[in-house]
């Protein structure tokens, strides 16, 4: 039987985004993020979640240093007077060409952690989809999104037998209640049965919206993006 926390949000969720991973990453590229299309997602996401982002400087929140990208940019006085608020969204997105070799290779999702290449496989996977969404989570704060990364396997996240078991949602909630946008992935997670499996993107998105009813639903596939209701979706993802 499925346990999941039912959380207090104390405003409604306008919508839930689910990032393809064939749309975020080059696919035939190990672990390589399709920058350009993740730039133009995270400013055109910037302008439906922060109020009055159109006509004003972008504060960015990524405040360290990048490969080949000089010194750090942060000016404090930006921040001053300034409201950062932010609507109810949430993003969840998937590993394109992050995880899917390490998952593969090891057969996390059949699980048996008690076989070595199972276990190493496991720690593999969660190192390159937790990769990812820290460049997710840097490039969305870099348009001045207050977003936060939040992994399945840490927030307790279950499966038995490779079905939704456990998903405590607290931490979403408490999250979005202050003002902060959940980047939320697909993640290797245990199994009560198997030991082990991986959580999809898509899996993660059908619970979220059943238990947080959004008022949109907004997939971005390999440059094509379609938003239905949420009880259109509802319909279609059961």
């Amino acid at each position: 039987m499925e346990d999941t926390t039912a959380p207090s949000v104390t405003k409604p969720i306008r919508c839930i985004v689910k990032l393809g991973g064939a749309a975020i990453t080059c696919k035939n590229e190990l672990e390589k993020i399709n920058e350009e299309t993740v730039d133009i997602v995270s400013s055109q996401l910037r302008e439906a979640m922060v109020t009055g982002s159109s006509s004003r400087k972008v504060l960015g929140m990524d405040w360290s240093t990048r490969p080949g990208k000089p010194g750090i940019s942060c000016d404090a006085d930006d921040f001053e007077d300034r409201n950062l608020d932010s609507s109810s969204f949430i993003v969840v997105h998937g590993a394109g060409s992050f995880g899917h070799f390490q998952a593969s290779k090891s057969a996390v999702h059949k699980g048996g952690l008690n076989k070595p290449l199972v276990k190493a496989g496991f720690v593999a996977t969660r190192i390159s989809v937790t990769t990812l969404n820290l460049e997710i989570v840097r490039a969305l704060a870099r348009e001045g999104i207050p977003s936060i990364g939040l992994s399945p396997f840490s927030c307790g996240w279950t499966t038995s037998e490779r079905n939704m078991a456990s998903a405590d949602l607290s931490m979403v909630a408490r999250a979005i209640n202050s003002g902060f946008i959940p980047v939320l992935h697909g993640d290797a997670v245990l199994d009560d049965l198997q030991g082990c499996t991986i959580l999809s993107g898509d899996v993660i998105i059908r619970h979220l919206a059943a238990y947080l009813k959004p008022e949109y639903v907004v997939f971005l596939v390999s440059f094509f993006c379609d938003m239905v209701s949420y009880n259109h979706f509802l319909d279609r993802a059961l």
